[in-house]
């Protein structure tokens, strides 16, 4: 099964973070089953992600509205952001690593995304409302780590957006068929037996689900 993994880790090098052991823990997992040939792993940060910024995505889309002749920088990018996109449809098996930053995910991994959910590839719009256009059995599984526990019922549970709107943009927009969470939580809190004990079973069941 192709399976692409988004490291969207700055630390991405960094086993001591147990989002990256869990991603290692997966890779294992993954080449017990299937081909080597059929994992991607794309490091977010060390990649180049175009922006929707000035002299970017921005540029790029509005000089294309206007029929305008891009610059040699802009056509790279633009070939990048197509690249990137090509890439992520060609896999039914996507894994997000990430930890959790400020309630949300990283930053690079919101500019993957808008280089990903575009219109009329990855969903389209219709008179009653956008439609998913990722319905042919694609799946996410997301391993995000954070220091915290945000699953207790208290003041930070309402403040935790990622999986909100990680389950918003992939199931939602792009119709997904599933979108799952393996939160690791209390790393600065918890032993770390405790920690991988119990959420390497998770991982087990998890992954049995992913790809059946």
């Amino acid at each position: 099964m192709k399976t692409l993994i988004i490291n969207a880790h700055p630390d991405y090098k960094n086993e001591d973070h147990y989002s990256i052991l869990f991603q290692k823990e997966f890779i294992k997992k993954f080449k017990e089953d299937f081909s080597t040939d059929d994992l991607t792993v794309l490091n977010l940060y060390e990649s180049d992600i175009p922006r929707i910024e000035e002299g970017q995505l921005l540029s790029i889309w509005n000089k294309e509205a206007s029929k305008e002749l891009l610059s040699d920088e802009e056509a790279r990018l633009k070939r990048v952001s197509e690249k990137l996109l090509s890439e992520f449809k060609a896999h039914r098996r996507i894994v997000l690593v990430t930890p959790l930053h400020n309630f949300n995910v990283t930053s690079r991994m919101k500019d993957y995304i808008d280089n990903i959910l575009i219109a009329r590839e990855t969903f389209k719009y219709t008179e009653t409302g956008s439609v998913g256009l990722m319905t042919e059995d694609y799946k996410l599984l997301v391993i995000q780590a954070s220091g915290s526990i945000y699953t207790k019922e208290d003041r930070y549970k309402d403040l935790d957006i990622s999986t909100l709107y990680l389950k918003g943009i992939f199931q939602e927009i792009m119709g997904f068929k599933s979108v799952e969470i393996l939160r690791i939580e209390g790393t600065a809190l918890l032993e770390k037996e405790v920690i991988m004990k119990a959420n390497l079973r998770k991982l087990d069941v998890m992954m049995k689900e992913f790809y059946a």
